[in-house]
């Protein structure tokens, strides 16, 4: 048995990048993204203990099809998590990148250390490869404009 372990600062490349995209997604399909990091809807906080985005929807794209599906089922409680999409680094360009190390008091399960990645997407999902991550819609009101959605994710990188 093996478990896997995201840890802190391992997504840095790709979101401090700015030549690096990475794509939001509903179910890892690259068809119809809500946001991206290039288009400059896609923020990034990383920090110790998880890493958080926030996705901007622009004024008039809940007129799309696939937005209002999304903010619906968000809104409901039917996407609830994030899956990441990454691979690691081949160990000639990053060594280190990962390692495998028996977990305390159980040395017969391995746990995979994870130290740099390359995140290439976010998936909105219904069953999250990370169980601990969640998705939830916030939407935050501004006097001066009209509401604008906003969907707040948190990646709690252990699994």
């Amino acid at each position: 048995m093996r478990k896997e372990s995201i840890e802190p600062g391992a997504f840095s490349f790709s979101i401090n990048a700015p030549h690096r995209d990475v794509h939001l997604l509903v179910g890892h399909s690259y068809d119809k993204p809500p946001a991206s990091k290039q288009a400059g809807m896609l923020e990034f906080n990383d920090t110790e203990d998880f890493l958080e985005f926030i996705a901007q929807i622009p004024p008039g794209a809940e007129r799309a099809t696939q937005i209002t599906d999304l903010l619906i089922m968000l809104g409901a409680g039917l996407i609830k998590g994030v899956s990441p999409g990454f691979r690691v680094p081949p160990k000639d360009v990053v060594p280190g990148a990962e390692k495998l190390i028996p977990e305390p008091g159980n040395p017969s399960v391995m746990i995979r250390q994870l130290f740099q990645l390359v995140l290439y997407e976010l998936s909105l999902v219904t069953l999250p490869a990370y169980w601990e991550s969640q998705a939830e819609l916030r939407s935050l009101r501004n006097p001066e404009t009209r509401p604008r959605n906003r969907i707040i994710l948190h990646e709690h990188q252990e699994h």
